[in-house]
């Protein structure tokens, strides 16, 4: 199937309310690299809405439990987002080769641009930007939860994505960007440019919230 947009020379969607940050901070050359119909943009305000079994929370379910959010939670944590725009920098990539009869028109009435949440999301990623003291008041990305919908393997979706985090976190002044992940997924994210540095730890307020300050300094029994 052929791109149902003219042009994959630059951005198909233009600065807008219901987009989470300017999309011309996305490179035209990562919009060149995807399959022929795939477009990644930024987080839409309307993507919560669109086609619930497609939806951005949907695609984030591959990672870990998402719960039950309402449209309006989700309005809301949107809407906080984008008045943090400078710091938070989520992005989707949507499949647009999807039937008419079940998405509606995919184009806008620019034969350029695409609507957003038309098509169906496959992939997701987030970062965020963190304003820093030390060198000489420097900022870090931090990338956060790229998900690839599992039948969408196989087409460097997360490449794209990755890729696209990096650039956006270069271009808004980041001195580093950084991740956290597991063992298996090492050699994967060597091969988008990443190093070993140092190790992830965790402290879970939910799994420690009945531990008292004084279980820390108690003796250790051991089993017999």
């Amino acid at each position: 199937m052929a791109p149902i947009y003219a042009s994959k020379t630059k951005s198909p969607f233009t600065k807008s309310d219901n987009l989470l940050f300017d999309p011309a901070l996305i490179p035209a050359s990562i919009q060149e690299s995807l399959p022929a119909g795939y477009v990644v943009r930024p987080l839409a305000r309307s993507d919560n809405q669109v086609r619930s079994n497609s939806s951005f929370l949907k695609t984030l379910e591959v990672l870990t439990t998402v719960g039950t959010i309402s449209d309006e939670a989700f309005q809301r944590r949107f809407q906080y987002l984008k008045e943090h725009s400078d710091q938070y920098y989520t992005i989707v990539i949507e499949d647009m080769n999807v039937p008419p009869t079940s998405a509606g028109s995919a184009t806008s009435s620019s034969p350029s641009l695409v609507t957003p949440g038309r098509g169906k999301i496959v992939a997701a990623g987030t970062v965020l930007v963190e304003r820093k003291f030390i060198h000489e008041l420097g900022m870090v990305g931090h990338i956060e939860d790229i998900a690839v919908s599992a039948d969408q393997q196989g087409k460097k979706l997360g490449l794209r994505i990755i890729e696209t985090l990096k650039a956006i976190g270069q271009q808004v002044g980041c001195y580093k960007v950084i991740l956290d992940c597991s063992e298996k997924n090492v050699p994967f994210y060597e091969k988008c440019g990443f190093e070993r540095k140092g190790v992830e730890m965790g402290w879970y307020v939910n799994k420690h919230k009945t531990a008292s300050p004084s279980d820390a300094n108690a003796p250790i029994q051991a089993k017999l």
